[in-house]
């Protein structure tokens, strides 16, 4: 059985595949690139380890927060990989999958994080014990760098953090973050939080799922300031 993970919640569209013994793994980074670039990533793991499309049985998906536009491309191909086919699909916080890469050996708590703009931060905090992954705090939303005070205390904190907010997380937590590339997510880590107790979940109904967007859209946001009131959303179509 083939398993696909990918994650597009952030700057880098990372993909990854195994059939149980090989895993290929492939990056490309810029947001802008991801829509272009995610198929043939996808084609390209899938080749590696000897299998293609029609060999997927199982996806697992960063679900956000993150990138609407980037969330978007990786829910659409996922719902376009599932539609009426035998094919499970699983999501997990594209903050966990941060988070996961950096647990301390015995274990422990950590706080990830990701750049959310206007002066704000995407943030997520779970215990991880072994094959046990236990949420600290609220699920994962925009926050100001003051208010991570109140989720003390990490072990580890890591995340995209912009250089001018960079002092104000320190402050907030205790912690130097770990930032650069080696904060960025990895699908091959999806694939593993399938397995864990309280990592990835699986997804009842693919065609009405959407993902966790952490808040409106810069441009719905924008439209809101200005008319002063929420924007009419048609039924059936979640904010």
């Amino acid at each position: 059985m083939i398993t696909l993970a990918f994650d597009t919640a952030t700057d880098r569209c990372t993909v990854a595949a195994t059939d149980g013994v090989r895993v290929a793994h492939a990056v490309v980074d810029g947001s802008r690139r991801h829509a272009a670039a995610i198929l043939g990533l996808i084609d390209a793991t899938l080749r590696e380890i000897g299998g293609g499309a029609p060999d997927v049985r199982r996806i697992v998906t960063g679900d956000g927060p993150g990138s609407f536009t980037g969330l978007r491309v990786a829910a659409s191909v996922a719902k376009a990989l599932t539609w009426q086919r035998r094919v499970e699909w699983y999501v997990a916080p594209s903050l966990l999958v941060r988070a996961t890469a950096h647990v301390p050996a015995a274990g422990g708590v950590v706080l990830a994080l990701s750049d959310a703009l206007r002066g704000e931060l995407y943030a997520g905090c779970w215990r991880v014990d072994g094959q046990t992954i236990e949420q600290v705090g609220p699920a994962p939303r925009a926050v100001t760098p003051a208010s991570l005070a109140e989720r003390r205390p990490f072990d580890v904190v890591v995340g995209s953090v912009p250089d001018a907010l960079l002092d104000a997380v320190r402050t907030a937590t205790g912690c130097e973050p770990v930032t650069g590339d080696a904060a960025l997510p990895d699908a091959r880590l999806l694939l593993g939080l399938v397995d864990k107790t309280g990592g990835a979940s699986r997804v009842a109904d693919p065609f009405n799922w959407e993902p966790v967007y952490g808040r409106p859209a810069e441009a719905q946001a924008v439209w809101e300031r200005t008319h002063g009131m929420e924007l009419p959303i048609a039924p059936g179509i979640a904010r």
